[in-house]
């Protein structure tokens, strides 16, 4: 049996910042930039299991301590009823949540990599989700789709950009996704003034933060070897060893017209329209967990029996794109359904390329691809 080991804690200098690029700004050097400070760990995700006790997957959750297993608009005005918030831009009471990641050693036991959150200064040419492997903490090139292969000499870097245009309808599509899109073509972005196109013409701010993983302490393949073969040890909360499933959430959660006032005011970095509190301050913001179950110390499997899937660090990945390679369309990936047999609830992966398990979406849920890498019953 595997035993897990979560590490948790945060410090003063352990944090996130997200930067709020401002659409319609005559720059996109008018930003937002704030860092903050963790407020739970848990199983938790509002928006694609609303209402649920426990979703499927551990997420570090950041904001203000109107988290709950809802975030209903029509019950909750989370700007106006939280009493406090992780941010330094106190009148910011939104909620970002990601992943855990986990390094994984050769004798199968795991340790949950400590999380170190920074200031996003630019954004980089590429627009979506990469991975950057830091040989300093200013290191911004090099950037992959899929994770680092080595040890990072100064941790990894997970790169969150949320999309920036929208079909100008839909508040939310179905798969929490269609209704907004990025720049079109393979050089436009937000940053450089890419175009937005024409099924998805309204452009929005861009949302983009960097998260920091505090990978150092398993450089060290004497201490803690790697995979013989070369893989990287690293494995998310939702059980995939290769990054393409990276993602982020975001629930709006302003106070009154606050980001309206920064954005009118092309604020750029400094906002002195905004009230502002010390990160002391926001490290006392914290809320009790809701799902009742171990998530520190050692652990027989990953938070919420999830099931490592993809391949495994000492398998073999055969290149940059881990899996059999031969499937570039994003529905049915190795081809295997478990024998027809097997199926897959809503919500959970069914596809892509590499994918080896089942194929079969149970009933009022169909496979569709978010991308080459990952399929999902929706």
């Amino acid at each position: 049996m595997f035993s897990y080991l979560l590490v948790g804690g945060w410090s003063v200098v352990n944090f996130l910042a997200a930067t709020l690029a401002l659409a319609g700004a005559p720059s996109v050097d008018a930003v937002l930039r704030f860092s903050c400070s963790e407020l739970v760990t848990e199983r938790l995700d509002p928006l694609v299991f609303p209402g649920a006790v426990q979703s499927p997957y551990l997420y570090q959750i950041v904001g203000g301590n109107m988290f709950n297993v809802s975030m209903d608009p029509n019950r909750y005005n989370i700007g106006e009823e939280s009493t406090c918030t992780t941010y330094t831009f106190s009148e910011d009471f939104s909620n970002y949540w990601t992943a855990t990641l986990f390094f994984r050693a050769c004798n199968g036991s795991y340790i949950r990599v400590p999380p170190m959150y920074r200031t996003a200064a630019e954004a980089s040419k590429f627009r979506q989700l990469t991975f950057t492997c830091l040989d300093t903490l200013y290191t911004r090139t090099g950037e992959t789709t899929d994770m680092p292969k080595q040890p990072c000499k100064e941790g990894i870097m997970a790169n969150v950009r949320f999309p920036t245009c929208w079909d100008g309808r839909t508040l939310n599509a179905p798969n929490h996704s269609d209704h907004v899109a990025y720049p079109s073509g393979g050089s436009g972005t937000f940053e450089s003034g890419g175009a937005c196109p024409a099924s998805h013409p309204v452009k929005i701010p861009q949302v983009f933060y960097e998260v920091l993983w505090d990978t150092r302490q398993f450089n060290d393949r004497a201490a803690l070897p790697w995979p013989e073969d070369g893989s990287q040890p690293f494995v998310w909360s939702y059980g995939d060893y290769t990054g393409y499933g990276t993602h982020g959430d975001y629930v709006f959660g302003w106070k009154g017209d606050a980001l309206q006032r920064a954005m009118d005011a092309n604020c750029d970095v400094a906002c002195p329209t905004l009230k502002t509190q010390s990160i002391a301050v926001g490290n006392q913001c914290r809320q009790e967990k809701k799902v009742a179950e171990q998530v520190d110390g050692w652990l027989d499997a990953l938070p919420g029996a999830v099931e490592v899937t993809g391949p495994q660090p000492g398998a073999g990945s055969g290149g940059n794109n881990p899996g059999n390679g031969g499937n570039n369309g994003g529905n049915n990936g190795g081809g295997n359904n478990g024998g027809g047999s097997c199926q897959v609830a809503k919500w959970g992966q069914c596809g892509g390329s590499g994918w080896s398990g089942c194929t079969t979406c149970a009933s009022g849920s169909t496979c569709r691809a978010s991308n080459q890498w990952y399929s999902q019953c929706l």
